[in-house]
């Protein structure tokens, strides 16, 4: 398989946690997270195959905020084969997979919902960028999602949070919006707040 990943067993009944760290991440970092969410799902973390001045991406960008859509493009269908393959080396159901993504896993997770309906069964986004714009959106009236925002993020203006909501509601999409004023951090609050979203849902 193409990704460097960790994958942890839990209840086959529970939906897989997707795990996407953020720039300079490894596929460890947001355990704690799913762990958090649902202690009984099963954990998949997965590093980025981009690096940039040494720290681990998911896809390619052209400067600060400015996102190479052409390598999205590639990124998004080479994570998106990953999971095909690790379902059946793990046997997990391919159909039953939440995305949780910090920041720059949380823009490939927004890549996936925007460019292949049912990809997964729903996504949790901290701190999240708008992928692509002037695309036509699949269907998402079965795909509810999480937007951890912050009111003073310097890295996401709250215009992306607000447009990135706007857009998924536009193709169906349930979403929900959390807003923090930490920054580009993820709070306890946050988290808090993504946990009860995800029992209300699954």
């Amino acid at each position: 398989m193409n990704h460097q990943h960790i994958f942890k067993q839990g209840n086959p009944e529970r939906p897989l946690l997707l795990l996407l760290h953020g720039t300079g991440g490894t596929e460890h970092d947001l355990f704690f997270l799913g762990e958090a969410i649902d202690p009984e799902a099963s954990l998949l973390g997965v590093r980025g195959n981009v690096t940039e001045s040494g720290m681990n991406r998911y896809f390619r960008r052209l400067a600060e905020g400015v996102f190479d859509e052409n390598d999205l493009d590639y990124r998004t269908k080479e994570l998106i084969a990953f999971l095909e393959e690790a379902s059946k080396e793990y046997g997990f159901d391919r159909n039953n997979i939440v995305a949780i993504g910090y920041s720059n896993g949380a823009n490939i997770a927004g890549s996936m919902i925007y460019s292949f309906k049912d990809v997964v069964k729903g996504a949790i986004l901290h701190h999240p960028m708008v992928p692509f714009r002037n695309r036509q959106l699949p269907d998402l009236h079965s795909l509810p999602v999480f937007i951890g925002a912050g009111t003073n993020d310097p890295l996401c203006a709250p215009e992306e949070s607000t447009e990135l909501k706007a857009t998924l509601e536009g193709a169906g999409s349930e979403v929900s919006i959390y807003w923090g004023n930490a920054g580009h951090s993820l709070t306890n609050e946050e988290v808090v707040a993504a946990k009860a979203w995800y029992n209300k849902h699954f």
